[in-house]
């Protein structure tokens, strides 16, 4: 009488190539999801994408989009607020056009920090010197 047995090596080999699958899915969906601004250029710029964090963009108009959605500044207080209580390790990228005034990006800055939030960077386009 012969015993079937059951091989768990090949097994094993497809649960880990499925997990890297997964997960190399995943990291292509936790890009950002902001509106289109033609970023400045620097020479120290690095990628830092995090699923967590709150993207802000701010037009050549002047006008505040968060999520792809225009924003007031009084609301977007209101959101950072409620967001900053539940985790007040909150990272705040703020996104500007290379033709943003100054004063409008200076404008979401304080917006940003009267909510609390001390981790506020400004995106660049690290593929740009210029």
């Amino acid at each position: 009488m012969r015993r079937s047995r059951i091989v768990i090596i090949p097994l094993i080999d497809i649960m880990f190539f499925l997990l890297a699958s997964f997960m190399m899915v995943s990291l292509q969906l936790s890009q950002t999801k902001n509106i289109h601004v033609n970023l400045p250029g620097a020479l120290a710029a690095r990628r830092n994408y995090k699923p967590d964090m709150i993207n802000i963009a701010v037009d050549k108009a002047g006008a505040v989009w968060l999520a792809k959605q225009k924003i007031s500044l009084p609301d977007l207080s209101l959101v950072l607020s409620n967001r900053f209580r539940v985790n007040t390790n909150l990272p705040v990228f703020i996104s500007g056009d290379r033709d943003t005034l100054h004063g409008d990006m200076v404008k979401v800055y304080q917006v940003v920090r009267s909510a609390g939030v001390q981790k506020v960077e400004f995106m660049t386009d690290c593929k740009r010197n210029n």
